[in-house]
């Protein structure tokens, strides 16, 4: 049998407006990306644990936790402007320019501290189970958007959806939201389509326990009182 070869890619550049150094900020006392490299590590899912990024300073944290950096992003890739999509790709053919070919890739972004083995290895099985291009996960909307309310220029409030006026929070079909933690692909596919969002993309559903988007220092709080209540810390 042929082995299937798996590569993890941590995209961690140094720039960070909203929160300064924010991919190696301490996190409950660890640098945050030590993170996703312990759970990528310890998924023993992987050939290779790589952090892309164009910071020496990064560079050499991650080389101490474990991970490879084989190579520096390039400027293009490191600007606000750059999508992850092509983080990735660009990653994927430095690769190939030093003959090492992949099959399947999984994205974890450097403030995912939430991710565990556990949920890599389960979004790896549905890679392969169901023939997906792309495995993420999903947490429900807390409360049903079919019922979502806006405000106009003037305080007033109107629901965006007025015939739902009348549905109950019971009679709602359940929404989700990705939550940004880890995307495995096939790496062929991927770069046909260019983005991690394909056209056959499959969903680990998590619990909202286990989310939380870290853009500001609120949310900062936050995720560490969410981790320690869901760590029993």
């Amino acid at each position: 049998m042929v082995k299937t070869l798996k590569l993890a890619i941590i995209p961690a550049r140094g720039g960070s407006k909203r929160i300064p150094r924010k991919n190696i900020k301490p996190f409950l006392g660890k640098p945050i990306i030590a993170y996703p490299i312990k759970a990528a590590l310890e998924s023993k899912r992987f050939d290779e644990v790589m952090v892309s990024t164009d910071d020496k300073s990064i560079a050499r944290l991650a080389k101490s936790l474990g991970a490879k950096v084989p190579f520096l992003r390039s400027a293009a890739t490191a600007t606000d402007q750059a999508g992850t999509a092509e983080v990735l790709e660009e990653v994927l053919l430095e690769y190939k320019k030093m003959g090492r070919n992949f099959d399947c890739s999984c994205c974890l972004y450097p403030t995912a501290v939430f991710v565990t083995p556990k949920r890599i290895a389960e979004g790896y099985y549905l890679l392969q189970k169901t023939g997906a291009d792309s495995v993420f996960p999903v947490t429900r909307f807390s409360y049903p958007i079919q019922r979502a309310l806006k405000i106009n220029s003037r305080h007033q409030i109107s629901l965006v959806w007025p015939k739902n006026y009348r549905l109950s929070p019971r009679e709602c079909e359940p929404r989700y939201h990705d939550v940004g933690q880890f995307y495995w692909f096939k790496i062929a596919n991927f770069l046909k389509q260019k983005k991690l969002f394909c056209k056959n993309s499959v969903a680990v559903e998590i619990a909202e326990s286990e989310v939380q988007d870290i853009d500001n220092f609120e949310d900062w709080s936050l995720a560490e009182a969410k981790y320690k209540l869901l760590h029993k810390l």
